[in-house]
């Protein structure tokens, strides 16, 4: 279907891509990846014909029709939601228009034997045909199924685009591209301004799709859902797997290994070779097998070794002073924009060293709740700061707020305060900036480079909480990691505003659920809260949710029950008895989670340094099932406590 043949790209003295070649098949699932800056959003340019290549070329077969979503689009204005979704149909809407131009002149004449006449009816069915096949009757019906299917309400179709977000009128681009129905989509990272209910939808849209399906995406389980075939790009070379994200990064990892014992080898090759030539260089019995040594030299095709695998984003974020035990507090906290309400009668305490996910789809509040907290907008009710509370706060437009005229280096000298300006370089080589990159303007930068330098700004003050609005938004995937790795690491509060499903899981300890204008609290991982319900998305959680609030103020009445009579001494003695007996078995499985958690981090650490033993593998599944179970008797254990607690109060 689609051929790159060759294709060579290079911008001065550096090449991106050294005269690579791979193949789109129809139905593959391909997800292209490679750290930021290796050229993935260049590549789907080029295929999409929007960028030349240096060299090569791209073949593309006649009837291929290709659907590109790039990462930042001109939007248009003047129209709504359902007529910018309807331009989709702009090829069938031109049929119809040549289809009643032709119906008129048919209708004009009168030369009914002619041949004129008779192709002008066979013209005028094989478009009547063409527009029947394409579906244009059911119009809008498609259109009303695949925007509800991106998180728009009814009430929402008609509305001005301008009304809408950035992100929310990205949306109704891919609701565009979805409806042309492509022979082949090119998806540049789709999921960065979806919510987790959206993200599951099209990974069931694209899952049923006919066509082809090449996606760049740094949310390791929408690969993992879509796709069949991963195809890498590293150091300007193309690396073609035909398995989904996961199972290709162990055998990456197989690879990598094996191609730095290859350049090792040849390492010690090239090394004895100068060797030979410069001990034997002025010997003239040894002239002829120098010679023919350096020729030898010279032929050697120099082995390059991923600097993906040597070089890694190192996150460490500056001791800060001690806040109080409640960092941030809200009480009947409310915000509207005009007659839209979106939150109301808030009631929270976050507590130091709570690591917190808020999430729910999209325009449920979550932003506006963190820009309360900053001050940023004006609120009814009570969202204030704890003592000594110093806020670290990424924003979700963070990167597109750096200056574009500004070099890499100027950015965070302009806000280096004191000793740490002494240290901006080391900083800047650990987030992958080094040599001349930290000469070039913000404007040049790709957008994973543009988010690692407002991440920056984040080192650059001693914090002591973290407020984080999507901050994984064109991070590649092992800087994800990293970063995730860092917060796990921070001693200080988190907050994280996020929809990646991956990067979320093992960082948070508690989820906020923001819907229908309320927040939510649930006590454990986002793992944990999806798997409680036995859902895999937010909408049958809702579902199950309203049905069981009737149950849920049944047991709560039946809960408090036992505190409206007085307790006998014997009665009360007997409870504080079994409080301590809960407490233990509490405390017991907490200390089982945490020794399991640990064998999990040295198996996976075993598996990261290339150790390939079926029995760590067998022993890796044995301890995520045990740690499975071990959750499922937290909760068992937790909620037994608080009954026998609540009994007492």
């Amino acid at each position: 279907m689609i051929a790159v043949n060759g294709v060579s790209v290079m911008f001065g003295g550096f090449t991106l891509f050294d005269s690579i070649s791979f193949q789109i098949d129809k139905r593959d699932r391909i997800g292209l990846t490679g750290r930021n800056g290796a050229g993935k959003s260049t590549l789907l340019k080029i295929i999409a014909g929007e960028n030349v290549p240096t060299e090569g070329s791209v073949a593309i077969d006649n009837d291929c029709k290709i659907g590109y979503l790039p990462q930042t689009i001109v939007f248009g204005e003047g129209t709504t939601v359902r007529q910018e979704a309807a331009k989709a149909y702009n090829h069938l809407f031109k049929m119809q228009s040549d289809l009643d131009n032709l119906n008129m002149q048919l209708a004009e004449r009168t030369d009914y034997e002619s041949e004129e006449y008779l192709k002008l009816i066979d013209r005028i069915h094989l478009l009547t045909e063409q527009i029947t096949i394409h579906g244009l009757a059911e119009m809008d019906g498609e259109i009303e199924v695949v925007l509800k299917g991106l998180g728009f309400k009814q009430s929402d179709l008609d509305r001005p685009c301008s009304e809408f977000s950035g992100g929310w009128r990205m949306r109704v681009e891919l609701a565009k591209l979805l409806l042309m129905r492509p022979d082949i989509f090119l998806l540049d990272e789709p999921t960065n301004h979806l919510d987790i209910e959206s993200i599951t939808w099209l990974e069931r849209f694209l899952q049923g799709y006919a066509g082809a399906v090449v996606v760049v995406s740094h949310d390791r389980a929408f690969l993992d859902n879509i796709t069949n075939r991963t195809v890498e790009i590293s150091l300007g070379k193309i690396y073609d797997y035909k398995v989904p994200y996961s199972q290709f990064e162990q055998l990456r990892a197989e690879r990598v290994e094996q191609q730095t014992r290859a350049y090792m080898n040849q390492q010690k090759q090239i090394k004895d070779t100068e060797e030979f030539i410069e001990r034997f260089r002025y010997k003239a019995t040894k002239a002829v097998q120098v010679q023919s040594r350096i020729k030898q030299l010279d032929k050697i095709e120099r082995i390059e070794v991923e600097d993906l695998d040597t070089s890694q984003i190192v996150v460490r974020f500056q001791p800060a002073v001690r806040p109080g035990d409640v960092v941030l507090m809200a009480k009947d906290a409310a915000k509207s924009y005009g007659d839209n309400l979106v939150i109301k009668d808030v009631e929270f305490s976050i507590l130091r060293g709570e690591k917190i996910a808020f999430v729910g789809k999209n325009g449920e509040g979550k932003s506006t709740l963190v820009k309360m907290a900053m001050g940023e907008i004006p609120f009814d009710g009570e969202v204030r700061k704890g003592h000594n509370v110093h806020i670290g706060y990424f924003a979700q437009n963070q990167a597109d707020l750096l200056d574009p005229e500004v070099t890499v280096f100027d950015t965070v000298d302009r806000v280096a305060v004191g000793d740490i300006r002494k240290k901006l370089r080391d900083i800047l080589g650990a987030f992958l900036f080094s040599g001349e990159d930290i000469d070039k303007k913000v404007k040049v930068l790709s957008g994973g480079e543009k988010t690692r330098l407002a991440l920056v700004t984040l080192l650059l003050e001693p914090y002591n909480v973290l407020i984080l609005d999507e901050p994984t938004n064109h991070l590649d995937l092992k800087t994800k990691g990293v970063l995730k790795e860092a917060l796990r690491n921070f001693e200080g509060t988190v907050i994280c505003v996020s929809h990646d499903r991956d990067f979320l899981n093992g960082l948070v300890d508690k989820v906020y659920e923001f819907a229908d204008h309320q927040v939510k609290e649930f006590l454990g991982g986002i793992a944990d809260f999806l798997e409680a319900k036995k859902i895999s998305c937010f909408r049958e959680y809702e579902m199950r949710h309203s049905a069981k609030k009737g149950v849920a103020a049944a047991v709560e009445q039946n809960a408090v029950a036992p505190s409206a009579n007085k307790l006998g001494f014997e009665e009360r003695k007997q409870l504080n008895k079994e409080v301590r007996k809960a407490e233990q078995r509490v405390s017991k499985v907490e200390s089982d989670i945490e020794s399991c958690e640990l064998k999990i981090a040295e198996l996976e650490e075993q598996m990261a340094n290339g150790a390939s033993d079926e029995s760590i593998f067998k022993a890796y599944g044995a301890a995520k099932q045990e740690l499975e179970n071990l959750m499922e008797e937290w909760e068992s254990a937790n909620a037994e406590l608080e009954e026998r607690r609540s009994k007492l109060d």
